[in-house]
C-alpha cells in the first residue's frame, strides 16, 4: 500500500499541472453517488442507497411488500394486448431504467438481468412493463442498504462463470449470462439477448462463450498490463456437450452441430493456447445463472 508521503507527492504533481485538488482521505468516501468503504480484510463495499431512493420517487407508484428476487420466470414474456403506457409514466419508466443501469454496473449486479430486459422496452413501454419494473423496484426497496463487496484472494487467478438460457425470448432467441472474480464479488457481470437464433441448448451455450468471453480475455490482457501475468484463467460451465465442442472444435460436431458458425470456435484457439482452461460446473454452483434466468426457489 502507497503511504501518506508518497500519496502526498502525487498529489502535488497532479495539482501542479491541474491546480488545486478537492481530497479526501481516510475509509469512506462519497464518489458520484457511491458510498465506498474499505474493509479490514482488504476489501470495499459499494453502496448506492441514495439513487435508489431516487429511482422510487421518480416511478412514483407503490414499491411496498416483499418478493423474492428482482424478476418473475415471466420476465421475458410479451404480451401484445397490453396497453401502451401514456406520456408522462413512458417519461418516469425511461428515467427510472436509466437510474437503475447506474445503480447495477456500479453495485448491484443482481438488477441485470431484469433491466437487460427492461433496457430493450424504453421505446415502447407496456402496463406490464410497468408492472415488471415495479417488482424490481420492490426487491431494490428492501435491499437498499445491500453492498456489493469485492476483494481478490489472488491477483494471478481468475475464474468465469458463463451460462446461456435456451429460446427463452418471444423470437425464440437465448439470453447469455457472464460473471468473473477474483475471490470475492464478481468484478464484472452482464446479461444479454442473444444476436442470433440457435438450435440446441448446446448451440445456445457456445453462442453465449463467444459473447461473454471476450470481457475476460481483455480484462486477462489489462492484468498482464499491469504486471500480474495469470497462472489460473479458468472457465466454469455446466454443458458437457459445450465443453467437448469449445476443446475439440470440429472434431466434436456431429451432424446436428456441423452447421455452426465456425467464428463461435474462436474459445478454442484460446485452449489450445493455453489462455483458458475449461471445466464443468455443477448447476448448482452456476454463479452465472444469476445472470441468464430469473432464479426461483432454493437455486
Amino acid at each position: 500500500m502507497p503511504t501518506r508521503k508518497v500519496l502526498d507527492e502525487l498529489f502535488e504533481m497532479v495539482e501542479s499541472h491541474f491546480g488545486k485538488l478537492a481530497v479526501q482521505r481516510g475509509r469512506t468516501f462519497d464518489f458520484l453517488g457511491m458510498d465506498i468503504s474499505f474493509k479490514d480484510d482488504n476489501k470495499f463495499g459499494v453502496c448506492l442507497a441514495e439513487h435508489i431512493k431516487k429511482a422510487i420517487e421518480t416511478f412514483g407508484d407503490d414499491v411496498s411488500g416483499e418478493v423474492s428476487s428482482p424478476a418473475t420466470k415471466r420476465i421475458f414474456t410479451i404480451y401484445e394486448d397490453s396497453p401502451l403506457l401514456d406520456e408522462h409514466k413512458s417519461k418516469a419508466f425511461y428515467s427510472v431504467v436509466m437510474m437503475l443501469l447506474w445503480v447495477t454496473k456500479r453495485s448491484r449486479p443482481d438488477f441485470e438481468l431484469p433491466l437487460s430486459f427492461l433496457l430493450t422496452r424504453v421505446a415502447a413501454p407496456t402496463e406490464q412493463d410497468w408492472e415488471k419494473l415495479r417488482r424490481l423496484l420492490r426487491f431494490a426497496n428492501q435491499t437498499i442498504n445491500d453492498e456489493r463487496i469485492i476483494g481478490a484472494d489472488d491477483l494471478r487467478r481468475l475464474q468465469t462463470w458463463i451460462d446461456a438460457s435456451h429460446a427463452v425470448h418471444p423470437d425464440m432467441k437465448g439470453h447469455t449470462g457472464g460473471a468473473y472474480s477474483m475471490g470475492t464479488g464478481i468484478l464484472h457481470g452482464k446479461a444479454s439477448k442473444q444476436k442470433s437464433n440457435t438450435k440446441s441448448s448446446t448451440e445456445t451455450e457456445i453462442v453465449g462463450v463467444s459473447e461473454y468471453y471476450p470481457y475476460t480475455a481483455w480484462f486477462r490482457n489489462f492484468m498482464e498490463y499491469q504486471g500480474y501475468k495469470l497462472v489460473e484463467n479458468v472457465l466454469h460451465q455446466d454443458n458437457e456437450s459445450a465443453i467437448k465442442m469449445e476443446k475439440n472444435g470440429r472434431n466434436s460436431c456431429t451432424g446436428n452441430s456441423r452447421h455452426i458458425d465456425i467464428r463461435y470456435f474462436f474459445i478454442k484457439d484460446r485452449v489450445d493456447k493455453g489462455e483458458v482452461t475449461i471445466v464443468h460446473c455443477p448447476t448448482e454452483d452456476m454463479l452465472s445463472d444469476f445472470f441468464s434466468k430469473a432464479l426461483q426457489g432454493a437455486l
